[in-house]
């Protein structure tokens, strides 16, 4: 319980900083300002094997592939940030060869044509696979943005991130919405 408090209010201080850039405080943050801020925690409560990278002071890039849903969002969100010596890095790629490069990647719905190749090709490699499509878990996408109650929430398929040689967070794994 402790936990979810802790990453509850670390995600109101992601979102705050977010959206306190110039609007209205009494406005409610986007879509994409919240699924920003849950691929920042992601990124905090996952750890990634050190062939990850190319050295310990190689940035942890959070890749999009595809249409970039979030605008500004994002690079508001992440900013200069670092995490655990690394700065974050958003990159937008247009192919697959390219898409490998990164720690995280963001499939966008307009790839949903091509998830099955883009899942197949990221095999082997050690990089975290978000998405905000129907089946994308079941497809072999590691976590996936879905709307419940109207609230925005998220699956989690651990087998494929523990394939992939990632370890997330047992509290992360608590907080995720059951799949199916």
């Amino acid at each position: 319980m402790r936990f979810g408090a802790t990453l509850h209010l670390c995600l109101s201080l992601t979102l705050l900083l977010a959206v306190g850039n110039g609007r209205a405080q009494n406005s409610q943050p986007s879509e994409y300002q919240i699924k920003a801020a849950f691929l920042f925690n992601f990124v905090k409560f996952t750890e990634w094997p050190p062939k990850a990278f190319a050295d310990a002071t190689a940035p942890i890039v959070i890749g999009i592939l595809g249409d970039n849903p979030f605008g500004d969002d994002l690079k508001q969100t992440i900013g200069d940030k670092t995490l655990n010596n690394r700065p974050l890095v958003i990159k937008e790629f247009r192919s697959l060869t390219e898409a490998v490069n990164c720690q995280v990647l963001f499939v966008s719905s307009s790839e949903q044509n091509r998830l099955t190749e883009i899942l197949k090709s990221l095999q082997g490699s050690s990089v975290l696979t978000v998405g905000e499509m129907d089946h994308f878990t079941e497809t072999g996408g590691m976590i996936n943005f879905v709307t419940r109650e109207k609230k925005i929430r998220f699956q989690i398929n651990n087998t494929e991130a523990s394939k992939a040689g990632l370890k997330i967070s047992s509290k992360l794994l608590s907080l995720a919405a059951p799949t199916g």
